[in-house]
């Protein structure tokens, strides 16, 4: 057995002699929380303000001081004083009539102007191709597109729309202890609408079914009217998806997604589009879900919401409305309501059976502590401007096998300068039907929204624990350290700009968070008196693993260069070796630069979302900085270099002041940037603290690199050919069977899994090839060879920290 695994045993058993397991959560240590007053009177950061880079314009005009001091709101908490009504009947029926006053602006029936749509009737009168004029009746098409039409939307019903709003009230009073706003993202919101006359467009990560629900109630009780959410008709029964359509729901017909040349999917893609553009023009709110949902086995992102923000770029850029403006949004939850159930999160969802899980989740929700929820609106901006100036920022870009496969075995030490092309999402009907130019414009702003979604996220304190309890006390900690601990690592999260969704006084916040995560945490009593906190060995440390994921944003950039700093490190002083020893070594500039670029490169893009505006060579500059900043490396002036605080340089004045950020079309800018790099050296840091602080960041990106290892060491033991979801699932047996010898069983997750085998297969050494039987996986005869497959499993292994 492992040695964590057994000190965490010992430790039970030694605790056991001195007492025993105690629970030290008690009913109410949640319910003393507040999420208004900064924590503990920290600084808390404003977050959201949109890429300077690509919407300079809305960047300064969407935007004021002064809103940064609104503090949050509780948009649940719904009392006496939010009627207009005063009394004791009014104190008991404030829900119900709250929802009466509620303001729902009238929606009409825009079928008529659907019909007298330009595309629509292009292919009504056969002028387009494919349409009524290759033998249809017009008549019969006519029909064709009511049915479309009822299956996208139906005209909003208000009784339905107040009575859906009172019953989620209480439904949410039940579950959570508060959902949090911040009322000057919202006043951006509002002034976005009201100073730029331009439909506001809603795109949201996807952490929960309750998001579909949640968000337009939230967007409703602030005035911004009645919501068109889009939603994933096959995570619904057609007896949800009807009452859904009634409640402002909209729905992709499914022969949107077929042939360009098939008469079925140019009417349906004609209809929808008419459908996205009246939706638009009456000034509607519309909200997209970019994120597929986290049970769901495959991409990230989208593709339903890629679809839809297409449908929008088209608008816009064939003049039915002038310009739109895009709202990245967020919402974390503590712990996800519906994380139990998502191995159900593909299975359409019916009426009676969402009744049920409501249930169970209130049942099993009711008997512990309420969690808490926050949603956060990034500043808008503008579409128009963001595709003009966007595709400025567009350079050269390569395969993941062309960047990676000659460096990993051995072929070649040079970087290739480019960017990397990576795309896991499939690209469905409605999109495709797109320019490839638009295409890629609609795909990096996808990414760039998420990156400003993500970037604007708070994070919570079950995430905090996680982190903590999974890549900084693995052996355990008493609670009085991890206090203090946990007041550390929230301060490093605020003062890199991202915020945190909690408040409080600091013993009541840690415990109840240990209560949150009572299923996979032991609390064991000592004979000193202190409680020691341990993680329960088992598969709940995947759950651990998955809530530490969202603080990774926040030290992204570090962690990066801790890794990269560890692989220099690696082949010249042992692994093992003392700190002071690691401290001697000289580290250039350009060997960080190399080593950054390799990791950017092996890791997915999915998980890294960077801003497609910004070019790698200005990332590896961002995370020196960081590792400067943070006190990890430090300058090193050797003799005839120049000194790292010169800025007069004639050759900075020269020739990059001038030069826009991000600017490719000079493609020997960035190799002379290196050049100038090489006299340049660091070394480790010798304060104290850094050792524990850099094996915390290179912890951070264990569970993916080691899966990727894990994977490459499983290349020999796979049964190939086979299926794609074939060979996931006996790399996740695998991943499984190596964690209960190992004990480490963050790695065992599908998901990381399924992302080992498409970077192979992005980087050549899984090969996909056609068959009778579908698709087939083949090891590629590159890496059939067992020395190549040693080179890929110490390419890997290269940046993991034991």
């Amino acid at each position: 057995m492992d040695t964590m695994l057994g000190t965490r045993l010992r430790a039970q058993q030694s605790s056991s002699q001195n007492g025993q397991e105690t629970s030290p959560w008690t009913s109410g240590l949640g319910m003393k929380l507040e999420a208004v007053t900064p924590f503990l009177g920290k600084y808390r950061p404003f977050v959201g303000r949109c890429c300077q880079t690509c919407t300079p314009k809305s960047w300064e005009s969407l935007f004021h001081r002064s809103i940064m001091d609104l503090g949050f709101c509780n948009v649940i908490l719904v009392k006496e004083e939010n009627t207009r009504f005063r009394g004791w009947l009014v104190r008991r029926l404030c829900y119900f009539l709250w929802s009466l006053e509620q303001h729902i602006p009238p929606c009409w029936d825009a079928s008529q102007k659907v019909m007298e749509s330009t595309g629509v009737q292009d292919v009504i009168s056969g002028r387009a191709p494919g349409g009524a004029g290759e033998g249809q009746v017009p008549s019969s098409v006519k029909k064709e597109v009511q049915r479309i039409l009822g299956h996208i939307q139906a005209p909003p019903r208000p009784f339905l729309l107040r009575l859906f709003s009172w019953v989620v009230l209480r439904f949410l009073n039940c579950l959570f202890l508060n959902v949090q706003l911040h009322k000057g993202h919202m006043k951006m919101v509002h002034k976005a609408a009201q100073t730029q006359g331009s439909p506001l467009v809603l795109l949201s990560t996807h952490k929960s079914l309750l998001d579909g629900l949640l968000l337009p109630f939230v967007l409703l009780s602030q005035g911004l009217g009645v919501v068109r959410v889009a939603w994933d008709p096959c995570a619904c029964s057609p007896i949800l998806r009807a009452l859904l359509r009634k409640l402002g729901a909209l729905f992709l017909p499914p022969e949107a997604n077929l042939s360009l040349d098939s008469s079925e999917g140019i009417l349906a893609r004609a209809v929808v589009q008419a459908v996205v553009e009246q939706l638009l023009v009456s000034g509607q709110p519309l909200l997209i879900f970019l994120e597929e949902l986290p049970g769901t086995q495959g991409p990230w992102l989208s593709a339903l919401g890629q679809a839809w923000l297409g449908l929008v770029v088209q608008a816009v850029q064939m003049g039915v409305v002038q310009d739109a403006m895009l709202v990245p949004v967020a919402i974390t939850y503590d712990l996800v309501p519906d994380a139990c159930d998502t191995h159900h999160a593909t299975a359409p969802r019916g009426l009676w059976t969402g009744s049920l899980a409501v249930l169970r989740s209130l049942r099993g929700w009711c008997c512990g502590p309420r969690v808490c929820a926050r949603v956060h609106l990034a500043q808008p901006f503008s579409l128009q401007e963001y595709t003009i100036n966007s595709r400025s920022c567009w350079g050269s870009r390569q395969t993941m096998e062309q960047l990676l496969q000659p460096i990993v075995l051995g072929q070649s030490t040079v970087v290739p300068d480019t960017e990397k092309e990576q795309e896991w999402t499939p690209i469905t009907g409605p999109l495709l039907a797109l320019k490839e130019e638009d295409q890629l414009l609609v795909r990096r702003l996808s990414r760039h929204i998420l990156n400003a979604s993500v970037a604007s996220s708070a994070v919570m304190s079950t995430a905090i624990m996680a982190t903590l309890l999974l890549f900084k006390h693995q052996k355990g900690v008493y609670l009085s350290q991890l206090l203090g601990e946990f007041s550390w690592l929230t301060e490093e999260t605020l003062l890199r700009g991202f915020d945190v969704g909690f408040s409080g006084q600091l013993r009541c916040l840690v415990r109840h968070t240990l209560s949150l995560l009572r299923a996979h945490v032991a609390l064991l009593r000592i004979h000193q008196g202190d409680l020691l906190v341990v993680t329960r060995p088992g598969p709940g440390l995947m759950h651990l693993a998955r809530l530490s994921t969202q603080l990774l944003p926040a030290f992204l950039s570090e962690a990066l260069g801790a890794c990269a700093v560890r692989a220099l490190l690696a082949s010249k002083v042992p692994p093992e070796g003392p700190w002071e020893l690691q401290g001697i070594e000289l580290l250039s500039q350009n060997e960080l630069y190399r080593q950054v670029l390799l990791l950017l490169h092996l890791l997915p893009q999915d998980m890294l979302l960077l801003q497609p505006c910004q070019s790698s060579y200005c990332y590896c500059q961002e995370v020196l900085d960081r590792l400067i900043q943070c006190g990890l490396l430090v300058a090193e002036e050797t003799p005839g270099s120049r000194q790292a605080c010169d800025t007069g340089r004639q050759r900075l004045r020269a020739k990059l002041l001038w030069k826009q950020s991000g600017d490719f079309t000079d493609s020997d800018s960035d190799s002379d940037d290196f050049e100038e790099a090489e006299g340049r050296y660091f070394r480790l840091s010798q304060q104290s603290r850094c050792p524990d602080f850099f094996l915390f960041l290179c912890r951070l990106l264990n569970p993916l690199l080691k899966a990727f290892a894990q994977a490459a060491t499983f290349l020999h033991q796979g049964q190939l050919p086979d299926t794609e979801s074939g060979y996931v699932e006996q790399l996740f047996q695998f991943l499984q069977a190596t964690a209960q010898e190992d004990g480490f069983f963050e790695c065992a997750d599908r998901s990381l899994a399924i992302k080992a085998v498409w970077t192979f297969r992005d980087l050549g050494v899984l090969q996909q090839k056609p068959s009778p039987a579908g698709p087939m996986l083949h090891l590629s005869p590159t890496f059939a060879r067992q020395d190549n497959q040693e080179k890929l499993e110490q390419f890997i292994q290269q940046f993991i920290c034991g």
